[in-house]
Formats: C-alpha cells, structure tokens, sequence
C-alpha cells in the first residue's frame, strides 16, 4: 500500500507547476506588459497629425468647392458682399 500512495504523490508533485518557476514566469510577464505601457504612454503623447495638418487645401476642398456650404453663415466671406455691392453700383 505504501508504495501505491508513493507513486501517487510523486505523480502528482510532478503534475503541479513548480511555484518558483510560475512566479519567475509571472513576474517576466508583469515586466514586459510594464514596458509595452510606458512604449505606448510614449507614443500617445506625441501628436498624430503635424501643426496645422488640418488647415491644408485637400480637407478644405469641399468647403470651397461646394457652394452650399461655401456660403454658409460663418462661412461667407462677408468682403464677397462689400465686393459684390460695389461693383454693380459703378
């Protein structure tokens, strides 16, 4: 009987992961998702676009082009009228 429970134990030492090992592996992970997170704080704190990126032609085109939306309140150049009203009264 003794050795039936012998081989028992030592079939089951051997089935349960070593505790050192899992912490050692734990602690690697904990390190390396540590550093991925400072890369990324890193990278978020730069700017995606550069200065004035969204002030170009191409994202302003259809603002220009589209006369709807060209002369919309606040979009209107309010010259365009003082032009407009003094070139038809000459």
């Amino acid at each position: 009987m003794g050795f039936i429970m012998e081989f028992a134990e030592n079939l089951i030492l051997r089935l349960m992961e070593d505790p050192i090992e899992r912490d050692r592996k734990f602690r690697e992970h904990v390190y390396a998702t540590k550093e991925r997170t400072k890369k990324t704080l890193e990278m978020w704190s730069y700017p995606i676009r550069p200065y004035g990126f969204w002030t170009f032609d191409r994202h302003n085109a259809q603002l220009f082009w589209d006369p709807q939306i060209s002369q919309a309140p606040g979009r209107r150049d309010p010259y365009d009228d003082l032009l407009n009203d003094g070139s038809s009264s000459s």
